[in-house]
């Protein structure tokens, strides 16, 4: 039987920026929605805020579902299921992460984001960054509740 990593990332928004957190991966400084896999005896929603927490020193709980994305990762060879959340900020905070991975936390337009990645040496850690933030802005979520846990 096959079992794909299953990961979460959170699309944070305030005032027209995004949140992102930017990590060294195979020499490049890399950027990404905080995020990171689920752990044993967690359920999505409580990995998903955790993984905030623990890369931005945000404490927050998702507010909805953007979407759930399947993707095979080349580079590493690994089938990914990633949920992606909203997460909408009245105001920007400072970034303080936990996790020794995280360099810093940025707050970026698309078009800051977009001219961050085309600088020799910096990339989106993998296609599925953009992607949630292309879905991000169509509007089209869904409740939280269609994620169940079953005891």
């Amino acid at each position: 039987m096959h079992k794909p990593n299953i990961t979460m990332a959170c699309v944070v928004h305030c005032k027209g920026k995004f949140l992102f957190v930017e990590e060294i991966e195979y020499g490049n400084r890399t950027l990404n929605q905080p995020a990171g896999h689920l752990e044993k005896d967690e359920s999505i929603l409580q990995g998903a805020s955790r993984e905030l927490y623990e890369e931005t020193g945000i404490r927050a709980e998702m507010q909805q579902l953007i979407k759930i994305y399947q993707w095979y990762a080349p580079r590493s060879q690994t089938d990914y299921l990633r949920f992606v959340f909203a997460l909408e900020l009245d105001d920007w905070v400072e970034i303080a992460p936990l996790d020794s991975d995280i360099t810093r936390g940025l707050w970026l337009t698309l078009d800051e984001f977009n001219a961050y990645i085309e600088q020799a040496g910096q990339c989106a850690r993998n296609p599925l960054v953009i992607q949630a933030i292309q879905d991000y802005l169509k509007r089209e979520f869904y409740p939280l509740d269609v994620l169940t846990v079953f005891e």
